[in-house]
């Protein structure tokens, strides 16, 4: 398969170090993703993403392959049942750059398989989680990000 990557960028008023806490730290990831991520950042260290609510299901995992705060931070990403597949996992590059007050937020997550279910959802998962983050870091509320869709 052909791979391709998936990127977002949004602009969130808020001071660069809360938006790397907000995308590292529990208390604020179960707030806007609903799921907790649980790391201790550390290169070569692993990171699960579970949900915030019990049983806790590990939803995501991989490893902390960089991490700069409050700059940049870039980790493997794959589901449970290929966690020791390295070859199944895809990499999410979160970069944040101050401008002005605010923070330019560039999530680049590449290593896809075109096509694959993988890249639907986080195609739409992506969008979903950092609206819910900005709104969060801007008004104090994060948005239901798993609300169901109405047609």
């Amino acid at each position: 398969m052909t791979e391709t990557a998936f990127v977002y960028v949004t602009y969130i008023a808020a001071p660069q170090e809360k938006v790397c806490k907000a995308l590292t730290e529990p208390e604020f990831t179960r707030q806007d993703w609903a799921h907790d991520n649980v790391s201790d950042w550390k290169p070569g260290s692993k990171w699960e993403h579970r949900e915030s609510e019990a049983p806790h299901t590990l939803k995501l995992v991989g490893k902390v392959i960089e991490f700069t705060p409050p700059r940049r931070m870039v980790i493997t990403w794959a589901g449970p049942a290929d966690a020791g597949n390295p070859a199944a996992h895809s990499r999410v590059t979160f970069e944040l750059q101050s401008i002005e007050g605010m923070v330019r937020l560039t999530v680049t997550h590449d290593e896809l398989d075109a096509g694959s279910d993988m890249l639907r959802g986080i195609s739409e998962g992506w969008p979903r989680v950092l609206s819910s983050l900005k709104s969060l870091l801007e008004t104090g509320k994060a948005l239901p990000t798993w609300a169901k869709v109405k047609s």
